[in-house]
């Protein structure tokens, strides 16, 4: 059974939420600020947390960013009533896996937990069947068997949805995704003005595993097209 945590300042909606979750089986653990949250975490890392952007003491973003610099990787998503494209790019630069904007279809809110409790869970390697599967490029290796990727052999941590994009790409060395080949690939939902989330996922990525990121040795964009792992490190070639 799943553990998530749902914090929203408003009471009735995180009712609705818990009501929501629990009738799909769901175990729930309710906050109504970013203190008790953080309280709840604490005592108990859930599998996801849904976090109120605008919650006080701390709202959200503080609070997704405090957790990360803590080492948590569980997926978060946001919810808000802002709808701009600058504040759904500012909550997945703080660290956010996905934003959902109320009001929200009951239908979208659980695909959008699935779908990320999916990443998390083979992130996590909770499948004791897989066999070992290295994919390596240069200095850059991913080990799909225990999740791990190293680069020039320094251990690098990434969220679940990053390891899931740089997995993709690196199965698929060579060949070029499109945004919306990527996002529905790791969202396993169709593609709509997806190009932001994606970008900024990618640049999480880079800012990881290149020296420098504005110059990638591995994670290249083609322009117009999308983005790529080059089949062969550019450092190995003659």
């Amino acid at each position: 059974m799943y553990h998530i945590l749902v914090c929203d300042d408003d009471r009735e909606i995180v009712e609705a939420i818990r009501i929501y979750l629990s009738g799909d089986g769901y175990r729930v653990t309710s906050a109504y600020n970013g203190t008790e949250a953080l309280a709840a975490i604490h005592a108990e890392t859930p599998h996801l947390a849904i976090l109120d952007i605008m919650m006080p003491e701390p709202d959200g973003l503080r609070l997704t960013g405090m957790l990360r610099e803590e080492g948590y990787t569980f997926p978060i998503l946001f919810l808000s009533a802002k709808a701009e494209d600058t504040d759904k790019i500012l909550g997945l630069n703080i660290g956010a896996d996905d934003y959902i904007t109320k009001p929200f279809r009951p239908l979208e809110l659980m695909a959008r937990v699935k779908s990320a409790l999916r990443r998390y869970t083979t992130f996590g390697n909770l499948s004791e069947e897989e066999k070992a599967h290295c994919y390596t490029v240069g200095g850059l290796t991913i080990n799909d068997d225990t999740k791990e990727v190293t680069v020039d052999g320094e251990p690098v941590r990434l969220t679940p949805t990053e390891y899931a994009m740089l997995l993709l790409l690196m199965q698929n060395r060579g060949r070029v995704f499109s945004t919306e080949q990527i996002y529905t690939s790791i969202w396993n939902e169709p593609s709509f003005g997806a190009d932001n989330i994606v970008a900024v996922h990618i640049r999480h990525i880079r800012e990881k595993i290149e020296i420098n990121p504005r110059e990638p040795r591995y994670l290249k964009v083609v322009w117009g097209l999308g983005y790529k792992i080059d089949a062969q490190d550019q450092s190995e070639r003659s």
